[in-house]
């Protein structure tokens, strides 16, 4: 079983995360995107696990209604229609361009990794261990700019950006310059 729930339809560059690396999965749960934050989730899999269960055994909180399934049917088709999946790896990149010049930068900036347009680096100290204070310190400094960090992982000094595919490449830029300057205070 595999979960498409945190990466959601498109993130990646591809409409599920898996596909990068060539798993097809028996099982597959997504929600979130799906219908846009409308409540929806779905589970989908092979014929002989979607079977195994039997008639009327699979089920779900958000398992769907009609304004939530008509969400998520233009989802899909603004997914094609806006051309997103190319989008979501063009957001990759200039993520990965300023992951990169912001590690040649700031000693403290590390680990910078995307796939498509999901995206965090890690913020480490002079013996490369992490540096929570510091990212809380960031995500203040961003805040007190305009802008709304997510910390995260398992130290708490990864700094996630998962902004919505369709964000014009301007404001995403605008983004990405006020965490370079919060960096730079910081310093």
């Amino acid at each position: 079983m595999t979960t498409a729930v945190q990466s959601g339809f498109a993130r990646t560059g591809k409409l599920f995360a898996l596909e990068h690396s060539g798993i097809e999965a028996d099982i597959l749960t997504t929600a979130k995107s799906l219908a846009n934050g409308m409540p929806l989730s779905a589970v989908v899999g092979t014929a002989k696990v979607m079977d195994a269960s039997g008639p009327n055994s699979l089920g779900g909180t958000y398992s769907g209604n009609p304004l939530s399934c008509a969400a998520a049917l233009a989802v899909i088709d603004a997914i094609e229609e806006e051309n997103i999946l190319a989008r979501s790896e063009q957001m990759g990149k200039m993520l990965a361009e300023r992951f990169a010049v912001w590690e040649e930068r700031f000693p403290a900036v590390a680990h910078g990794r995307q796939l498509g347009a999901m995206a965090a680096f890690e913020l480490l100290n002079r013996d490369g261990k992490p540096e929570p204070q510091m990212t809380g310190a960031l995500c203040a400094k961003a805040r007190e700019k305009g802008l709304i960090l997510l910390s995260c992982g398992f130290y708490g000094n990864s700094i996630r950006i998962l902004v919505p595919l369709t964000v014009s490449s301007a404001v995403l830029e605008e983004g990405l310059s006020i965490i370079e300057e919060s960096l730079e205070a910081l310093s």
